[in-house]
């Protein structure tokens, strides 16, 4: 019998932890995965919880289907990539006209837009959903963002926005546009979220060793900025990190964790996504290329030996200094996010609701903070404009960004890196100069191409009129 409102398949954490949620929202949830053994430990989970009444396994996938009222919508959470095509092949036997596969892994946008295309004519939806939030958000919820066919959307609407994360009472999901919208609004997320964390990182470390505070005085920095300005989930969670003692030790946890950063991707396909439409990332790009140092520990060991420690000479900045610092850094983050995906709506006619996206990812996902309601507030004004020249963030950039140039000019001069608050403030500085020194390498372009150039107040010149004798010498 067809008695399940959804189905899912995977139940590695983050898929179990989604069919739970389903299920303690008063929904009836399908399960089925390759591993009987996981099935098996899923079922305990439901029924220590009390949600064993609304949970079916199923070991065989046919009858998993089956089971599933019509039209379907079937939740896969498996490894992003291969594993995926590799289960749609698997289900499409057993589906049928209308029905919907919803993917809620990290793939690469491009991959959904494919799947989606070839599952269109088949007659099967293709929902690419991101779920930001981790394993506590999966569960209690989570930030959703929606892409793939309308039609499925509404089928499933009801059940994705039930569990999702509440702000104010608003659901922290929408549906955002076709194809790979959903997939590609999360990879940007994912991007923001990796300049934040480094933004922290970098001013940890001028905490650490140009204030010479040790991770308690830190984190209760950290926690005291969480009242303010800067109030966000990473904030909170840094607080957390840096008073956290080992228990063996007694140290301070952080002081033990290997500095080797991992990525699994995202961030990557976010500052990739940046330059093949030519918007500007610096942020999520610095970010990017900063773990992919950290994790040349050998080389990094060595490269210290051959030119010394850096000299971390005191600095003078204050922690009100580094405070208005990472604030002018996240605006400049989310500034250059929001751009790229006000880009990808243009190129790709989605029609992408950035008051949307801004409200959806208030609550649930890993950039939740405070200023989401301002950024949501500003553009659903109208208009796809550049954060740096709304108004509000106009009013707090000029207050902050001159404690940001202080403290990137301290932190080269006492050779701390600082990789990713360089590139907002070189961003910011050349987003806001009139006459920029693009003139030059227009003509040197011309010059050794015949590229051709604009002459301002006289339009277009094919090719510029160079001495002839130049560059003959």
């Amino acid at each position: 019998m067809s008695t399940a409102d959804i189905g899912l398949i995977g139940l590695a954490v983050m898929g179990s932890n989604l069919a739970l949620n389903i299920a303690e929202k008063g929904y009836t949830i399908a399960v089925h995965n390759r591993s009987s053994g996981r099935i098996d430990e899923f079922v305990a989970e439901a029924k220590a919880q009390g949600l064993d009444s609304r949970t079916i396994a199923k070991y065989d996938l046919a009858d998993f289907v089956q089971t599933v009222k019509r039209p379907r919508s079937i939740i896969i959470m498996v490894k992003a990539g291969a594993p995926v095509d590799a289960m749609i092949e698997q289900l499409l036997p057993h589906l049928e006209e209308g029905d919907a596969i919803i993917e809620c892994g990290n793939s690469l946008f491009t991959d959904t837009q494919r799947r989606f295309d070839y599952l269109k004519p088949k007659g099967i939806g293709y929902l690419g959903v991101g779920v930001s939030g981790g394993e506590e958000g999966a569960r209690h919820g989570p930030s959703i963002m929606v892409g793939g066919s309308k039609e499925q959307w509404h089928n499933a609407e009801a059940v994705l926005t039930a569990i999702a994360a509440k702000f104010k009472g608003e659901s922290c999901c929408a549906y955002l546009g076709e194809g790979g919208a959903g997939h590609f609004v999360k990879t940007i997320h994912n991007g923001i979220e990796y300049g934040d964390m480094q933004m922290i990182a970098e001013i940890y470390g001028v905490m650490r060793d140009g204030l010479g505070m040790d991770p308690k005085a830190c984190a209760e920095v950290f926690k005291e900025w969480n009242k303010g300005p800067l109030n966000s989930y990473l904030i909170e969670i840094t607080g957390h990190v840096l008073d956290a003692v080992d228990e063996q030790t007694g140290k301070p946890l952080v002081e033990l964790i290997l500095d080797r950063a991992g990525q699994k991707g995202t961030g990557v396909w976010s500052a990739i996504a940046a330059q093949q439409m030519g918007v500007p990332a610096t942020a999520i790009e610095g970010a990017v290329a900063a773990r992919s140092i950290s994790s040349r520990k050998a080389e990094r060991v060595a490269a210290e030996g051959i030119y010394g420690k850096p000299s971390r000479a005191q600095t003078d900045v204050t922690l009100a200094d580094l405070e208005q610092a990472l604030l002018a850094g996240k605006i400049v983050s989310y500034a250059q996010g929001f751009a790229v995906i006000a880009k990808a709506s243009e190129e790709n006619g989605w029609n992408l609701p950035l008051a949307t996206i801004a409200k959806i990812w208030r609550a649930g996902c890993i950039i939740r903070s405070r200023f989401l309601d301002q950024m949501s507030a500003a553009y659903e004004k109208g208009g796809n404009t550049n954060l740096l020249v709304v108004p509000d963030f106009v009013e707090l950039m000029k207050e902050a960004h001159p404690h940001l140039r202080k403290v990137v000019s301290a932190a080269a001069l006492g050779e701390f890196p600082m990789i990713c608050l360089s590139a907002a403030l070189s961003y910011f500085d050349s987003y806001r100069q009139a006459q920029g020194t693009a003139n030059l390498i227009q003509g040197q372009r011309d010059f050794f191409g015949a590229h051709g150039f604009e002459i301002e107040g006289r339009g277009s010149d094919l090719h510029g009129k160079w001495p002839s004798t130049l560059g003959k010498d």
